[in-house]
């Protein structure tokens, strides 16, 4: 019998609340998980503290303790794979409506079953859980294909985005490390808050005022190079040989807006 069957079999949760809210964050998550541990609350689901709740529901508010946070996840190293920890947090950054219940899930599991957990598909949050690290996978590796910088008039290099996931912290050490010898930033107007290098760190920010029009603000050169990137791709481009439906598959067209080469800046 296992530990939470055993909880169970006791009737431990008769009190427990139905709900832990947290603030959202990463290590607020891992609060409530490690709350749930303490108060044996293991049929508790964790939800954002934006989302309204039913009235007379019985909910405790979580807050955010950093070192309780990393008691859990230094349990889990024990559990599971280093990979299967960056999973984690990947999976967390899809903010996906569903995202609390089968990180719980899969956590819950873990600690039950151990390493043997990774690959058992047979498991509905295991399964649930590798098809989301699957998804925030590919977008990663659109936004490091996609991202297109325009160099503005204080040399500064700009690129906005829109991905459908949160995906800036999972392609940060990609560019700083490709692009360490000019100031960048990358911002995700969807969620307002970019990534920015000035040469020595890469670290996060918000802009007051997000430049809807950059024709004022690049550089002279700028639209020069536009022009020349625009110029290369329509010559190299075979009319013959043109397969639309394969080129949307690989390049969707939600992309597109902020692609240089399709020339619609």
């Amino acid at each position: 019998m296992n530990e939470i069957s055993i909880y169970h079999e006791a009737g431990l949760l008769k009190e427990s609340p139905d709900r832990l809210i947290y603030d959202g964050s990463f290590n607020g998550f891992f609060t409530a998980v490690f709350e749930i541990f303490e108060l044996k609350a293991f049929k508790a689901e964790i939800v954002k503290q934006v989302k309204p709740l039913p009235l007379f529901s019985n909910h405790r508010i979580v807050i955010t303790n950093d070192s309780k946070a990393q008691r859990v996840l230094a349990g889990l190293g024990k559990k599971i794979t280093a990979n299967s920890i960056n999973d984690i947090f990947a999976v967390w950054l899809s903010e996906l409506e569903i995202v609390e219940r089968v990180l719980l899930g899969y956590v819950l599991h873990a600690f039950n079953n151990g390493s043997c957990i990774e690959n058992d598909y047979s498991n509905f949050f295991v399964l649930d859980f590798k098809k989301i690290v699957k998804m925030v996978s590919r977008e990663r590796h659109r936004m490091k294909a996609f991202v297109r910088f325009s160099r503005l008039k204080d040399d500064l290099y700009y690129a906005r985005v829109d991905p459908d996931f949160n995906v800036l912290p999972l392609i940060q050490q990609h560019f700083t490390a490709r692009y360490s010898d000019q100031q960048w930033l990358i911002y995700d107007l969807r969620r307002n808050y970019g990534i920015y290098y000035d040469l020595h760190i890469t670290r996060i920010i918000e802009l007051e005022v997000i430049p809807k029009n950059e024709s004022d603000l690049v550089h002279d050169q700028e639209q020069e190079f536009r022009l020349l990137w625009q110029n290369y791709f329509t010559n190299v481009n075979i009319e013959s040989r043109k397969n639309t439906k394969l080129h949307v598959r690989h390049v969707p067209k939600r992309y597109w807006k902020y692609l240089t080469e399709k020339g619609l800046f």
